[in-house]
């Protein structure tokens, strides 16, 4: 009889044990968020980024305007050829008249790759006038027209004040001292103005460095200043007012 009291409990335990078993498999599949979810997550706001980044900027670039050098052929191309070296007149073939050359243009001895504006360094384009030359003379004092050489030597007069003053309470030492000061000065904003060009230039999106200028240094007769850069230059007497 005893036996018989004992199997329904028995029963009863094993009815009562497989829920629990159940609930047990159904937390063991709960693992949360896995590594392979947070990837999924990942890659997909990469490609939206890349997409909406394609759309913004007119299909130019998937990285928000960032192109990296090696994703630009002709930047790889340049870097595996080499560095070029050209004398002024080799450089004179890169002026866009032979359409199977690329476009280039100097400043201060560096050669860069401008081809990718055409349409501006090209052939009738409104700066073509720079293309396959060394013009870092027309950079400062915006000659376009007479300046066209890679001859900065005297430019810095430009930032030179005219003297105009007769009767100055100086001696001819002091004089002296202040001229040596102004032309220190005139240099450096000379040497400042080439750098803006080369910079603007290197780190343009669309231009590279390719080289540089040989044989390019000026003799003879140092170049004028053109009217246009004779008319900017400070007058003492204007300084004097000021002061």
């Amino acid at each position: 009889m005893s036996e018989l009291r004992q199997r329904p409990t028995a029963a009863r335990s094993e009815k009562t044990e497989i829920p629990q078993r159940r609930r047990s498999s159904d937390n063991d599949g709960d693992h949360g968020i896995s590594l392979l979810d947070m990837i999924r997550v990942i890659v997909t706001l990469i490609v939206a980024s890349c997409g909406l980044s394609y759309y913004m900027t007119s299909t130019e670039s998937m990285l928000w305007g960032y192109r990296p050098w090696f994703t630009r052929w002709p930047v790889v191309k340049q870097w595996v050829n080499g560095p070029v070296n050209l004398t002024p007149a080799q450089l004179s073939l890169y002026n866009g008249t032979d359409t199977t050359l690329p476009l280039y243009l100097a400043v201060n001895g560096t050669i860069y790759d401008v081809s990718e504006n055409r349409m501006i360094y090209g052939p009738g384009g409104s700066y073509n006038f720079f293309a396959g030359r060394d013009a870092t003379r027309a950079f400062v004092t915006g000659c376009f027209k007479d300046d066209l050489t890679a001859d900065i030597r005297g430019v810095e007069t430009m930032f030179v004040p005219v003297e105009d003053v007769v009767d100055e309470a100086l001696t001819s030492a002091q004089k002296k001292i202040r001229r040596e000061r102004e032309l220190r000065a005139a240099k450096a904003k000379v040497e400042a103005t080439v750098k803006k060009w080369q910079g603007f230039f290197a780190n343009h999106k669309k231009y590279f460095e390719v080289g540089r200028v040989v044989d390019g240094v000026a003799d003879g007769k140092e170049w004028p200043l053109c009217e246009s850069a004779e008319k900017q230059r400070p007058k003492r007497s204007a300084m004097k007012e000021k002061s």
